[in-house]
């Protein structure tokens, strides 16, 4: 018969008592089941572990030792129950994190970070920034726990996603063009204008946002150069390569030679969420979803146009 964790809670008690009808006592039991487990130990064993005396139940020599280990063993086993329970509560572990450049800017974003952050600091989190595509790739592959991506239309099969607040998009102008001093612009007067875009393929939702909101005012915009970083659209356009739209929280970016202006009437908007993959999910993910979904909903940065 194999040594159970029973058979070493009960021998400890008896250790630290001294006495069999106060540890009886102490776990709940009568005396005589518990003195029949002591000799049972013994056996197993092979050793006499307690010396019988007129004063109650004394350790031998072999005893002492094993009064050692066997609470080191009662310890460790409560360590790991905890250490399972932590884990099943999302409480440790490890959460992989992925995000676009251009979501880093959402305050949603770093406020739900630091919300899990602060709720549950034992957790490491692991964070990889690169486009939606991607993005949405590594979270079918499962290299990726969850994402903060623009999502389009649709999702592939296999995901879910949280919707936060749509953004607004702003006009990003070079300082020096001719409408850069205004407050507002109307779309239709960027109809002769270059564009400086990010390629379809890494930013599926933002480009046809960007694109959509031209052709809803009548013009297909003019393509000049291509970025696969949002973020360096804002120095490109500094340079002097065109104009472009972005959401209105890339206007933290303050870069010299460049203009944010409002949109006159509907601005495009464009989206964010957090996914993840639909089936299946780590504690740890079913926490961060939770913050998502109980935090600021409002996309606000204090610079809305």
């Amino acid at each position: 018969m194999p040594i159970e964790l029973r058979h070493l809670r009960y021998f400890v008690a008896v250790a630290q008592e001294g006495n069999v009808t106060r540890a009886a006592a102490r776990l709940h039991i009568s005396q005589p089941p518990l003195s029949q487990q002591i000799k049972e130990l013994e056996q197993m064993l092979g050793v006499t572990l307690f010396q019988r005396t007129p004063l109650g139940m004394a350790l031998t020599a072999p005893g002492q030792v094993f009064l050692n280990e066997a609470q080191r063993t009662l310890q460790a086993a409560e360590q790991a129950q905890q250490a399972a329970v932590r884990a099943a509560q999302g409480r440790t572990g490890t959460l992989r994190v992925g995000f676009t450049s251009s979501a880093a800017f959402n305050p949603v974003v770093a406020g739900t970070l630091r919300a899990f952050r602060q709720r549950w600091p034992d957790v490491q989190l692991i964070l990889e920034e690169t486009n939606s595509t991607h993005l949405t790739e590594a979270l079918l592959q499962r290299t990726l726990d969850a994402a903060f991506l623009r999502p389009g239309q649709a999702l592939p099969p296999g995901l879910r996603v949280h919707r936060f607040a749509d953004e607004p998009m702003q006009v990003v102008l070079p300082a020096s063009h001719p409408l850069a001093s205004r407050k507002r612009v109307a779309l239709k007067q960027l109809a002769h204008e270059p564009f400086v875009l990010f390629p379809r393929a890494v930013g599926l939702s933002l480009y046809d946002a960007v694109v959509g909101a031209c052709q809803a005012a009548g013009f297909e915009p003019q393509r000049g150069v291509e970025t696969t970083q949002l973020s360096s659209v804002i120095n490109l356009v500094a340079a002097g390569m065109g104009v472009s739209i972005v959401p209105a929280s890339l206007t933290q970016i303050q870069v010299a030679g460049v203009r944010y202006l409002g949109v006159q009437g509907r601005a495009p908007r464009a989206t964010l969420g957090l996914a993840v993959h639909s089936t299946h999910p780590t504690p740890t993910v079913d926490n961060l979803m939770r913050i998502a979904q109980t935090g600021p909903r409002l996309w606000d940065t204090g610079c809305q146009p």
